[in-house]
Formats: C-alpha cells, sequence, structure tokens
C-alpha cells in the first residue's frame, strides 16, 4: 500500500538519493527535506524542500505544514533531531528530541549510561578556551563531543601528546563547516580512559523502543589510535555467541537509557575481559554506502527494509539473505588532490568481490583522519564465511592505486 514519507537527509550524503529511489521502487510518495542551495530552483530536480538542520525547531513547523505523512525518516546524524521535532509535531511515531539530543552529544550519552549502571571509561569534558581541567587518565582518547565517523579522534598517552591533540580538536571545530552548524556540543570536547578490547558495529531497528538485530559486524583491523579509522566490517560476526548475546543485550540497555523508542539505530561498543563498553548509539542507519552490504530475505536491500519500517509494516521476521558480506571503507591515504585510480578492473575481478565503487571525483581535496570526514570509496564483497570475504576485501584493496597530487599552497 502506498503510503507519504517525509525524508530528511543532506544533499551531499550518500544515502539520501538512494533512500528516496528505495521508496519509490515501493511505490511510495516521498517528499524530499535537504540542506540544498536556498538561491537556486530545485538544483536537483527532486522538488526537495529546503532546510537548515541549525535551525530545527523552525523547520519543524514548515516540514509540518506539508502533511500529512505516514512516516518521516532521517539519513545521517544532522537531520535526527529535524525529524524528531516534526514528526513530534503530526504525531507520529518516533524518537523523542531529547533521545535524539543525547544521541549526537558524547557527554549526555556518557551520563545516561553511567545513571543506567553500563560500563563508562573515566571522562570529563572541555569547553573550547578553558585553561584547567583534570588529570587526564593516560592512555586517553580526546573526541569531539557532536561529530561522527571518527572525525577528530586522538589517542595520547601522555601530557605532550594530549596537548597536541587538544590543539588539533580545537582547530579542526574552529573551521566554518562545523561552525555553521551552530551546535552547542560542538565547542566541547571530551576526554575519556581508552577501552582496550575489540571493536563491533550492531545494525537494529526499533519498535515500541524493543530491538531487533539486523546485523552484528566484527571490525577485524585493530584500532588502538593513534587515530581511529573504521575500514572493515564483516558480518556475521565471529564473536562467541555468548558475547554476542551480551552485545545485544547491552545495547538494548542503552537503548533504554538514551530513551530511544522507533527506527533505525546503529551501534558501535568494545568488548574485553571487564565486559561490553558501548562507544555510542546514532539514532540512523549505518552511514555512506556501507549499508549495500546488508540484504534481506529474498532480495530487500537494507534502505527497503527501514522504509517499509517507517511506514508501519510489520518487519519482524526480517533475516539476511546471505551467508557472509562485508564492506571496505577506503581509507584516504594522504592529503592532496584526487586524480585518479589504477587496478580498478582486477580489483572488481578478485573472487567474492561485488563491487568496487569509487566515491572521490577528480580534482577532489582529499583530507585523512582525524580531520577529513570521507573515504575514497567502498569495496563490497560476499562469501561463505567471513574470513573469505575479509580476505576477498584486503586482496581488492591491495590492488588500487590511487594517484594523489601533493596540494599547491597559495602565498
Amino acid at each position: 500500500m502506498s503510503r507519504r514519507i517525509l525524508l530528511i537527509g543532506s544533499i551531499t550524503g550518500y544515502q539520501t538519493r538512494v533512500f528516496a529511489e528505495a521508496a519509490r521502487r515501493l511505490g511510495h510518495d516521498v517528499v524530499l527535506a535537504t540542506d540544498q542551495c536556498k538561491k537556486l530552483d530545485d538544483p536537483w530536480g527532486d522538488h526537495a524542500i529546503t532546510v537548515r538542520f541549525q535551525h530545527p525547531e523552525a523547520y519543524a513547523r514548515r516540514l509540518a505544514l506539508e502533511g500529512p505523512f505516514d512516516g518521516v525518516l532521517a539519513v545521517g546524524d544532522h537531520p535526527t533531531l529535524l525529524a524528531a521535532m516534526t514528526a513530534r509535531r503530526l504525531g507520529i511515531p518516533h524518537n523523542s528530541p531529547a533521545a535524539v539530543e543525547a544521541c549526537r552529544n558524547k557527554y549526555l550519552a556518557r551520563q545516561l549510561f553511567q545513571g543506567a549502571g553500563l560500563n563508562v571509561p573515566a571522562y570529563f569534558r572541555i569547553r573550547l578556551g578553558e585553561t584547567s581541567w583534570p588529570e587526564p587518565p593516560f592512555p586517553c582518547v580526546l573526541k569531539p563531543l557532536g561529530l561522527s565517523g571518527s572525525r577528530g579522534v586522538i589517542r595520547a598517552n601522555n601530557p605532550a601528546e594530549f596537548s597536541a591533540a587538544l590543539g588539533r580538536i580545537a582547530a579542526l571545530l574552529e573551521n566554518r563547516e562545523i561552525r555553521r552548524l551552530k551546535e552547542e556540543q560542538n565547542r566541547y570536547i571530551q576526554v575519556e580512559a581508552f577501552i582496550e578490547g575489540r571493536e563491533f558495529a550492531l545494525e537494529g531497528i526499533l519498535t515500541g523502543g524493543r530491538l531487533q538485530v539486523l546485523a552484528l559486524f566484527d571490525k577485524p583491523d585493530p584500532l588502538d589510535g593513534p587515530y581511529f579509522e573504521e575500514t572493515i566490517y564483516v558480518t556475521p560476526s565471529r564473536a562467541e555467541p555468548e558475547a554476542q548475546r551480551a552485545i545485544a543485550a547491552t545495547t538494548q540497555r542503552a537503548i533504554e537509557a538514551l530513551g530511544l523508542t522507533r527506527g533505525p539505530v546503529h551501534a558501535e561498543m568494545r568488548v574485553n575481559a571487564r565486559g561490553v563498553w558501548m562507544l555510542e548509539v546514532a539514532a540512523r542507519p549505518i552511514g555512506g554506502l556501507c549499508a549495500r552490504a546488508l540484504r534481506f530475505l529474498p532480495d530487500m536491500p537494507l534502505e527497503e527494509l527501514i522504509l517499509r519500517h517507517a511506514a508501519g509494516e510489520d518487519i519482524s521476521g526480517a533475516r539476511r539473505a546471505s551467508p557472509a558480506a562485508g564492506v571496505m571503507m577506503i581509507p584516504i591515504p594522504k592529503g592532496g588532490i584526487y586524480r585518479d585510480v589504477a587496478g580498478l578492473d582486477e580489483a572488481r575481478a578478485t573472487p567474492g568481490i561485488e563491487d568496487v565503487v569509487i566515491t572521490a571525483t577528480p580534482g577532489q581535496k582529499l583530507v585523512p583522519l582525524p580531520e577529513g570526514s570521507s573515504y575514497l570509496g567502498f569495496i563490497f564483497a560476499r562469501g561463505d564465511t567471513p574470513g573469505s570475504v575479509e580476505i576477498a576485501l584486503r586482496e581488492a584493496h591491495a590492488k588500487l592505486s590511487f594517484e594523489i597530487a601533493g596540494e599547491l599552497k597559495v602565498i
């Protein structure tokens, strides 16, 4: 049955167009709201409503006038608060604005996790411009409160590294792109004790506050710093069943602590001898093009599954379609200007590889982590086992050679 869905996303996000296309395939009437340029008349030809995520209350009033809608869906971190406020005005089941704000603020999330009795590292926050703070718990991790995707996250093992990391993150937060968002959490840096252990990511969906696990991903590369660039995700997880049950149970407790009730969630956690440690829970689906790694029986992409749920369908019987699958987010090896890639055909011909998608464009300025927020592209693989998928991803990546020119400095 056709439904009218409000889809709120960034004009530059990989996922916004993918979700819009999936909604149309389902026969839904999709209304797009994006942060496109106000000065251009429908620049993308999609009749999208122009919004600004830094003014969610005002634009929630504007979007509510476009109703009625059967569902509201946010794609990406920045649109989640606007989606929650709009859904509240329309009376549509959704996460509360307070719960979404907690997801987007690492300090608030830590406080709520601590109050719920979850494992929480020693932590404190520093406001930009402050000159005194508690003694850091070395080794520690410094991170901006409001950024995602490991952007600005740096490990420090001693006072000298701490001072350098603090200055580097402060400079990042003064970036015009971040300042224009006018988000209070981006005026703070959080300091946390480093958590040892293996890292995982859980993709799920909530109905009435109850978690339905869609996939649990291993992150096989060690993420010990000094930066925390994510590369490979493989599912199903190779963790012991007991550990997987503990991850799901702890994620459910974290969701309840945050107050989330409905829609997609992407959670990340570490596991060690002391148990499961939640890193964060985001009230949105997995980012970038990574969703392509997940398909559900009989042949349904993740975007379609999420849209069906947003439209009110029962998706409790959803099951992953392939034995094993994975994605590699191709890291940026150095800063500069992207020129070209060699070995693309060879990488695509690697056994087990489903596709290699290069999202960088010639002439694009590349900025690696921790300042950067993008990847060169994505490699997708499927196979009989998680191990074979991981091997295929690494072999395909080894066949790629990127030409990155040095950036000319203006003097």
